[in-house]
């Protein structure tokens, strides 16, 4: 992906609080947050696909998507708990504080596509960094085709955001496909892997672009029949996630190959992943 932020970057951690926790699933919180400075957070831009630095004092610093929009969205994070850094943000409270550097990262490449058909395809928390892109599609919803989520979760309790989720599938002009893995008491939609609604949902080829997000084994066999229908390696759009420290290109943690995740990601196109050579 070329498209660069535009937006200003801050390399010094911004206080912020949290004003509300919400749980989302099994170890995944949505935090809430506002600048202490009131100033800083009017100037705080973003683009959907980019990743900030959340600072949790005492713990840490780690890398996170952006699930909320870059325009009337209000500003949070949503956040799984596997780590020091997390479980201590996990352990947090409203009115806590914690400290924001970014956002950094390329971001999608929305001035691209526009015109074209947008197929989204998410598992489990995948739906995470597709979020903030979904909101600004609908937002613009004039400027793209056919726009269709397929969205895909081991059991009915690992969905994230199903209030967000009711509402997308009452959204004219929005296609919304969910599945579970397998059957369970009351569930009236999809029973199969996420994969499978690609071919159920008849989702158009020609001038498409297709966002894809979720673990390893779903996203082999998700770009293994999205190819199968005919989409193009470059019209495959994924966030690559690892380790990522400075966050503008200096520390090298992130390194694939000859490109780094933090300034040259973490948007990539499915021909340009073939091409670092590691397995996602």
């Amino acid at each position: 992906m070329n498209a660069k932020t535009e937006t200003a970057i801050v390399t010094v951690p911004e206080i912020a609080v949290v004003d509300e926790i919400k749980d989302e699933i099994d170890e995944v919180k949505t935090f809430y947050f506002r600048f202490v400075d009131e100033a800083a957070g009017r100037n705080f831009r973003i683009r959907s696909g980019q990743f900030i630095m959340c600072t949790v004092f005492g713990a840490g610093e780690f890398a996170v998507s952006l699930p909320f929009s870059p325009e009337n969205d209000r500003l949070h994070l949503s956040v799984r708990s596997v780590g020091k850094v997390t479980r201590a943000l996990h352990d947090l409270k409203p009115g806590d504080k914690i400290g924001i550097r970014g956002p950094f990262g390329n971001g999608f490449p929305f001035e691209e596509i526009k015109g074209k058909n947008i197929i989204y395809v998410a598992g489990g928390i995948g739906l995470i960094p597709l979020r903030s892109s979904i909101v600004h599609v609908l937002q613009h919803r004039d400027e793209f085709g056919r726009i269709l989520l397929l969205y895909g979760a081991r059991t009915s309790k690992d969905l994230m955001y199903t209030y967000m989720i009711d509402k997308w599938l009452k959204t004219d002009g929005f296609e919304t496909h969910i599945a579970i893995d397998n059957p369970e008491p009351g569930w009236t939609k999809h029973v199969g892997f996420v994969n499978t609604l690609v071919e159920r949902a008849g989702i158009p080829v020609k001038d498409t672009v297709a966002f894809v997000c979720g673990p390893p084994v779903m996203f082999n066999a998700v770009i293994r029949d999205l190819l199968k229908r005919g989409l193009k390696d470059a019209h495959i759009i994924s966030t690559l996630e690892r380790h990522m420290k400075c966050g503008i290109g200096k520390c090298q943690h992130c390194a694939i190959g000859r490109t780094l995740v933090c300034t040259d990601g973490p948007v990539y196109t499915y021909k340009q992943i073939k091409t670092l050579g590691e397995q996602i």
